[in-house]
């Protein structure tokens, strides 16, 4: 069987998802996506997923903290964190100083995540599911330095970038289909038998 990783950047799969209405579909099983991807003669290896945690509001914060503790539970899944750094941003008509949070390191730590993996021959084809174009380094890199290895981008919905398909091996769209099937089932139980239940907004 042919050894698969397959590296989820957390926030371009979560704002494809918003910006297609697709709430219902947000308490996504990750693992179980990455696996309605493979193959018949591909087997997968691990699922590392790559996100930050956000800080206000506190409803967002306990809806995310919920779905990150359900993923927790998933045996073959990794979780990655990133940071978020507040940029001042000036209005020009009126000077009014907004504080604008940005996202930082998630694409860093994909690069070096899968840098690694394939300096150690963890896998035989990695699957980005990503439509980030400063990811296309990482990916030539990885092909040209492995070239029995394979980088298949799988863009989001509602996601896309030419760059980094052009760099791939090969690519796809993730349709409604993979993500509707691949959902965590309504209550998910910790190891210590705490119980976590989907978001009501997520419904």
């Amino acid at each position: 069987m042919s050894r698969v990783i397959t590296y989820i950047d957390g926030f371009n799969l979560y704002f494809g998802l918003k910006s297609e209405r697709w709430e219902r579909y947000l308490w996504l099983n990750v693992q179980a996506l990455a696996e309605n991807l493979l193959k018949p003669d591909q087997s997968l290896v691990e699922t590392k997923y790559f996100t930050s945690r956000v800080s206000s509001p506190a409803d967002k914060v306990k809806r995310q903290a919920t779905y990150l503790d359900a993923l927790g539970t998933l045996p073959k899944l990794a979780i990655f964190y990133g940071r978020f750094q507040v940029n001042p941003f000036t209005c020009r008509s009126c000077s009014f100083v907004h504080q604008i949070p940005s996202e930082k390191m998630t694409d860093v730590n994909i690069a070096v995540e899968l840098m690694k993996d394939a300096f150690l021959d963890r896998f035989d084809t990695a699957i980005l599911i990503s439509a980030d174009s400063d990811l296309v380094g990482p990916v030539v890199a990885v092909e040209r330095l492995f070239p029995d290895k394979r980088v298949v981008v799988a863009c989001p919905p509602g996601r896309y970038s030419a760059n980094l398909v052009k760099a791939s091996s090969a690519h796809l769209k993730i349709g409604r289909a993979a993500i509707a099937k691949s959902q965590l089932p309504e209550t998910v139980a910790t190891a210590s038998g705490y119980v976590l239940r989907r978001p009501a907004t997520w419904n």
